[in-house]
């Protein structure tokens, strides 16, 4: 349901806000480090909140409620949304939640929220959760969550002025952000496409089979009239509510399974699918879907009506909550077996088995750090939206960093580099006479680099995955000393630009497949994170960079390029360059597609 915040909330929740007046007193009272940090070094539209945990906040296991830090988190969000947008906002979604640390009696929870991309009429706002002891000065990571908000004005049309990020962090996430709205709006039809294709095998030797819990035992269904307290000052239900509520239907549920008090650990995507208002009904329903070895999933509906005649209710939100069960050393204990009802519940236990794998395929591929992710995934229609995903905004990553290091400059070819971490990454620029939309096309079909990349000797297509994604398969010839020719299974996502100032991006990584394994033919290749980014700078000027985050295998000829003993940077990259201007009338067609 999409929801806002309503100014009278503001009020009654007994927060520290970052407000525009306490940046102003701070500015002229002298004192930055009492008052918190100047107006000039903090992003206009960030909002902080900070609420002491008391126990009236608590459940029975005196923790934080997560439903009351669901709220917390709207509002916060909503804030920073509506100062922005300069008129009220409403919740359209919440991505995936995972909860990494408890908060109890006592201790303080910080949040922090600001916009990191405003699209039209929406935006997406990033939050992160820290707790803090008081006492011993600890502090922790309880959770970070991205939320999209919807500017809303009843008699206009809201069009967004863009957020101009300005430290090394608001461009990266302000350049993914654009990626992982992609990934939002095709979310429903993703997760059916996986669902359908994505076969997992029940594993008994797992389950505690000696204990089983029907499935019917674990329903719980609970009504809840919204009464202005629930409500903004346009009549809809406050969102943070909602979320509330339904974490408490679930959690219910969750304990009819394993008769105890079970701990949330991650929140699948809240999605609104339409307003409430103040004197609705709404029913909230639960079930505990599957219980695994040591976790669970409870999938929670909201339907609204508006009096008891009316014939059909509205859908109004749908999750999937996972619980755990944890004993007195925090650790997960072994959950009993659900035993699905026939027909709608057995359909509902298998796709809580998917959806596990797809969670853990989501996870560890888009949530992990890119240092963490082994050179070459596993590729299978489960995980291809997330690796698709991961690739491009791996990319973008590299692209926003700050500290590029020119290194030399040759023909008006630049090679710049950049040495952090474990990798050694470098990239070069130049500018050609030919329309961004022409290189788009010629270069992201690998099947022609072997006409201007000699570290290319054949490219054969596997798969072409959908419009934006194909898998190919290269062979390459032996680098240095080496006497065999690397071969590379290579994941290449392309991505037309989102706003007027965004490249055009060509993405490159390794993957696995099992109908290539490696061979004795070939030393097996791999590249984390390599591909173009193409600016348009004019009618027909382009400006090309192409990125690469050296692998150990290729590290030794990029120091060689990268030290000057070796110009074959810059004759590859020239080459590109007349491949370019020799192919740019051959794509007339093609074009009218773009």
């Amino acid at each position: 349901m999409i929801q806002n915040v309503g100014s009278h909330l503001r009020r009654s929740f007994a927060s520290v806000f970052s407000s525009r007046t306490s940046r102003k007193l701070a500015s002229h009272s002298g004192d930055e480090g009492a008052m918190g940090d100047s107006k000039d070094d903090r992003n206009p539209t960030e909002v902080q909140m900070s609420q002491l945990v008391l126990p009236c906040h608590t459940n029975q296991r005196g923790e934080l409620s997560v439903g009351q830090l669901l709220k917390w988190i709207d509002t916060t969000a909503c804030l920073s949304a509506e100062r922005h947008a300069g008129c009220p906002c409403v919740t359209a979604s919440m991505d995936d939640i995972y909860f990494d640390h408890t908060i109890s009696v006592g201790q303080v929870v910080n949040i922090k929220a600001k916009v990191n991309r405003a699209f039209n009429s929406s935006m997406e706002v990033g939050i992160q959760v820290t707790s803090e002891d008081l006492c011993s000065e600890n502090q922790w990571t309880v959770c970070k969550a991205l939320a999209t908000f919807v500017a809303h004005q009843q008699l206009s049309k809201v069009k967004l002025k863009q957020i101009t990020p300005r430290t090394e962090e608001e461009k990266m996430e302000h350049s993914v952000a654009a990626e992982r709205r992609r990934m939002r709006l095709v979310y429903t039809d993703t997760i059916k496409d996986l669902l359908a294709n994505c076969t997992v095998k029940d594993d008994p030797e797992i389950r505690d089979c000696s204990r089983t819990v029907p499935a019917e035992k674990t329903r719980v269904e609970s009504v809840e009239l919204v009464l202005p307290p629930h409500a903004n000052h346009q009549g809809n239900t406050f969102g943070g509510q909602i979320m509330a509520w339904m974490e408490n239907v679930a959690t219910i549920a969750a304990s009819r399974l394993c008769r105890a008090h079970p701990t949330l650990k991650a929140i699948e995507m809240f999605h609104f699918r339409g307003p409430s208002q103040v004197g609705d009904r709404l029913v909230f329903k639960a079930i505990v879907n599957n219980a695994f070895k040591h976790s669970m999933e409870v999938g929670v509906c909201v339907e609204a009506y508006r009096q008891e005649a009316e014939p059909r209710w509205r859908h109004i939100n749908s999750a999937f909550m996972t619980f755990v069960v944890l004993d007195a050393d925090d650790q997960p204990q072994k959950l009993p077996w659900i035993q699905p009802q026939p027909g709608d519940g057995e359909r509902r236990y298998r796709e809580a088995q998917a959806r596990k794998k797809i969670r853990l395929d989501r996870k560890y591929i888009v949530s992990c750090k890119q240092a963490e992710v082994p050179l070459s995934v596993p590729w299978d229609p489960s995980n291809q939206v997330y690796l698709s995903y991961n690739n491009v905004s791996a990319l973008k990553v590299l692209v926003a960093k700050d500290n590029w290091v020119l290194s030399s400059e040759i023909n008006q070819v630049r090679l710049y580099t950049l040495e952090e971490d474990k990798f050694l990454s470098f990239h070069l620029e130049m500018l050609v006479h030919v329309d961004a939309a022409h290189a788009f096309l010629l270069l992201s079909d690998l099947r022609r680099r072997p006409e201007w990349d000699r570290h290319y000797r054949s490219v054969q297509l596997v798969q072409q995955v959908d419009d934006d994604d194909a898998i190919y398969h290269v062979i390459s010839p032996s680098l240095g000393s080496d006497a065999k020719p690397q071969d590379f299974v290579i994941l290449a996502s392309r991505r037309k630009p989102c706003d007027n100032g965004d490249p055009y991006i060509i993405a490159l990584r390794s993957v696995t497949l099992p109908t290539h394994p490696e061979t004795p033919e070939y030393r097996r290749g791999e590249t984390l994170c390599s591909g173009f980014c193409l600016w348009r700078e004019g009618d027909q000027l382009t400006k090309v960079s192409y990125y690469n985050q050296a692998t150990p295998g290729f590290l030794n000829y990029v120091t060689s390029n990268v030290a000057g003993l070796s110009s074959a940077f810059y004759s590859t990259f020239q080459a590109c360059e007349h491949f370019l201007l020799d192919n740019r009338s051959d794509l007339a067609p093609s074009l009218q597609t773009l």
